[in-house]
């Protein structure tokens, strides 16, 4: 599932946080299993990726003091 910019706009500052832990938890469940030769959607490691750059680059437009 591949966020979209404006959904994440519309998200707070500890619901993005939030957001990048669970998809690195994820990424590294993938990048094991991918290891151990049984990934069975090795096209997620990618979309994991570029949804943690995206999040994490519009964290950083965001002022720190949201509500």
């Amino acid at each position: 599932m591949t966020l979209k910019p404006q959904d994440i706009r519309n998200m707070t500052v500890a619901e993005i946080d939030q957001k990048v832990i669970t998809l690195e938890e994820e990424l590294y469940k993938f990048r094991f299993e991918q290891k151990a030769g049984r990934v069975e959607k090795p096209h997620r490691i990618s979309e994991a990726k570029k949804d943690i750059a995206r999040l994490r680059t519009i964290l950083k437009e965001k002022p720190r003091g949201d509500k």
